[in-house]
């Protein structure tokens, strides 16, 4: 299945100057009493909480300054192992191999150098309109090369569902060190393919957004299991001192897809979280069973909440064309977190009004401030603010289909989307609608009397139509004027409506409420063919915000190939600190 976003299965949110607090974990019988026995492991005769002989709690005389020996990393790996079954409360089916990589031949394996096949060609174009769309890769850059340089330096270690086996991210040279917290996580993802099977078609999406709500239950378990531990290392057990550096950074990256990657390890182990402390871990299984499929179910918590049908007809001139073997045939779901980013990035990299006073504070800070859905959660961990993908202007996302097209009649090659937004509201519209207005004035556009919006010498330049028609809003991108009404003639400029931040926002109307059940019927789902290009690894990143675009703290978590048939992979990994 393709892959339009880097996602992975990974690890910590830590923000800027926020320490961990004492929380309460969860409580299983101690493993020297009565307790569950392991089913089919090598250590059958053992409980919960111990592997071959090494407890959770052990003290392990081990000192990692000058590099672990090979008795000293099965140890290691043995007591992380008894770990994650002390907090996720169940036994390991089998070992976990773990294995080392050096930086240089990790980048090697992402290395996106060579020449690019057609279908790498073809998916590239597309997926270019994707994130051009969210304004976040603009003319100046291309998708592909900022997906990459996201992750090239700073990858510590992945779990590779195919081989079951853990990949940890060395340094080059004889000392070899470890983090203990990348061990804990990709552990858990171990524990996870044991029981679930990571590479089953219901843990990949056919959708960017799909791909971050499922990613929202993987990473959100492993997330919840390592703040556990992360805890305990504070309070009780004895871990291991974080690795030296290798020299590695994060080099020039791109903070909309950093922030986009970012919410299934932000709001997942909220959600995991809400699922344990009501119905216990049985719920968390069930949800494996059925992962959510959009990311707004997991912003929310609301695992009920169904995304509104689209019927989209291709209305353009013949010139124009759709990439019918990308995407979910040829379109693409962005969702409500992506959707929210665009704005977020705008705020942070342009200064563009879209986030409103308090949030646009945070933001200048570089700092989401905590909502009221993760509030909880993070402050039990001691954090005092977090990242929040919760604004009004994506709230009442509804669905959306963005479908670039392309058109190489003639000596120029041109690209252009149309892209469909329903919400839950005519007010939800409305306020999507004028956010985008003010994200587009941002970057000195020019309205025509025509109602085509125009902007010049930008990476985002181009023309834009805005329609807004009740619940609807349909953007239109195209290189010139004239592109917008050969991509959709039909499209009516006279209802979208301007309003600044300033204006208070209107009295909603009687069409202003939810839409009903009738209404809010489930998406179709698309076919979309094994052979069409994608990440069949996904990756993530922590990140630390301070002053100006400096970091304090940075990590990444990865866990790798789901087997998935793509011209390009991404492998999940992690970053720790540097």
């Amino acid at each position: 299945m393709r892959r339009s976003i880097i996602l992975s299965v990974a690890a910590l949110l830590l923000l800027s100057g926020v320490g961990i607090a004492a929380i309460g974990g969860v409580t299983v019988a101690d493993t020297a009493g009565v307790g569950p026995t392991f089913s089919d492991s090598h250590a059958s005769s053992e409980r919960i909480g111990v592997w071959d002989g090494t407890r959770h709690d052990a003290e392990l005389n081990i000192d990692q300054s000058d590099g672990l020996t090979e008795s000293e990393l099965t140890q290691v790996v043995d007591r992380s192992m008894a770990r994650v079954e002390y907090v996720r409360e169940r036994p390991f089916k089998q070992d976990v191999p773990v294995s080392t990589l050096t930086r240089s031949e990790y980048q090697t394996m992402i290395s996106n150098s060579g020449e690019q096949s057609d279908t790498e060609a073809e998916f590239n174009r597309w997926n270019d309109q994707v994130w051009r769309a969210l304004f976040v890769v603009g003319d100046d850059s291309s998708s592909a090369d900022e997906l990459e340089g996201a992750f090239g330096g700073a990858v510590a270690g992945f779990y590779q569902p195919s081989e079951d086996q853990i990949v940890l991210v060395v340094a080059e040279g004889e000392q070899l060190q470890i983090s203990e917290a990348t061990l804990v996580h990709e552990l858990n993802h171990a524990m996870q393919d044991q029981y679930y099977d990571l590479t089953a078609s219901r843990f990949s999406g056919a959708t960017q957004d799909a791909d971050l709500a499922v990613e929202g239950v993987v990473e959100g378990e492993a997330n919840y299991v390592e703040d556990h531990y992360e805890q305990r290392c504070s309070d009780e057990w004895q871990c291991l001192d974080a690795p030296d550096g290798d020299g590695s950074g994060p080099g020039d990256l791109n903070f909309g897809i950093v922030q986009t990657i970012l919410q299934p390890y932000q709001d997942g182990p909220v959600l995991v979280d809400q699922l344990v402390e009501t119905q216990g871990w049985d719920a968390v299984d069930r949800v494996f069973n059925a992962p959510p499929q959009t990311s707004s179910q997991v912003i929310h918590g609301e695992l009920d909440r169904e995304p509104r049908e689209i019927k989209f007809q291709d209305t353009s001139a013949t010139s124009w064309e759709t990439y019918p073997n990308q995407g979910a045939n040829g379109a693409e779901t962005v969702g409500e977190a992506s959707m929210y980013v665009m704005f977020w990035y705008q705020a942070f990299e342009y200064g563009a009004p879209t986030l409103g006073e308090s949030q646009q504070t945070a933001v200048q800070n570089h700092i989401m401030e905590s909502g009221s859905f993760n509030e909880e959660y993070y402050s039990r961990l001691g954090y005092d603010r977090a990242f929040n993908y919760r604004h009004p202007a994506t709230d009442g996302w509804a669905n959306d289909k963005l479908y670039p097209y392309r058109n190489d009649a003639g000596d120029e090659t041109k690209d252009g989307y149309v892209w469909v937004t329903e919400w839950e509201t005519d007010r939800d519209a409305r306020e999507f609608a004028n956010t985008y207005d003010d994200m587009l004035t941002a970057h000195d556009a020019t309205r025509r009397d025509s109602g085509i919006v125009d902007i010049k010498d930008d990476p985002f330049g181009g023309a834009y139509g805005v329609e807004r028609a009740g619940k609807t809003v349909t953007i239109v991108y195209a290189p010139e004027p004239a592109g917008v009404f050969e991509l959709r003639p039909e499209i009516s400029l006279d209802e979208t409506t301007s309003q600044t931040s300033n204006e208070q926002p209107e009295t909603p109307s009687a069409d202003d409420s939810p839409v009903s059940e009738t209404e809010n019927s489930a998406t179709e789902t698309p076919t979309v063919s094994d052979e069409t290009p994608g990440f069949g690894v996904t990756a993530v990143a922590i990140l630390t915000l301070i002053s100006a675009v400096m970091f304090r703290r940075y990590q990444w978590s990865e866990s790798a190939s789901r087997n998935r048939s793509a011209p390009h992979t991404v492998p999940r990994g992690l970053v720790d600190e540097w």
